[in-house]
């Protein structure tokens, strides 16, 4: 069973930063795109950052581009997403998503992801 657990989240200040991390398991991790989305309260999801774990290739969606970095370890099986200059808006439940098989392009909507996180919070006041 395919496992994905956030941590990281907590409450910042605006400007602030936090470093949220995807630890999954070997088989999982490898050669598999990888994402993280967010979901604000009254808010649909919608994605932040794609990573695909055999070439190291990322996307950024819009508004988090030269803000977030998205970033891998493959010693740990593990997918992060460092935050910095957080704002407000960026306050929301973040999910850690990786797609249904391996050695496939990554995709950038929802619907691409098969396997998702339960979340981790991340709060930015000003």
């Amino acid at each position: 069973q395919v496992q994905l657990v956030e941590s990281g989240g907590g409450s910042v200040q605006a400007g602030g930063s936090l470093r949220l991390s995807c630890a999954t398991s070997r088989d999982t991790y490898s050669n598999r795109c990888m994402g993280w989305f967010r979901q604000a309260p009254g808010k649909e999801r919608e994605g932040v950052a794609t990573i695909y774990t055999g070439s190291l290739r990322t996307y950024y969606f819009g508004s988090v581009k030269g803000r977030f970095t998205i970033s891998q370890d493959n010693a740990e099986s593990t997918v992060y997403l460092q935050m910095n200059s957080l704002k407000p808006e960026d306050t929301a439940m973040y999910y850690c998503a990786a797609a249904f098989v391996p050695w496939s392009p990554c995709g950038t909507r929802e619907t691409d992801f098969h396997y998702w996180g339960q979340g981790t919070q991340v709060t930015v006041s000003s």
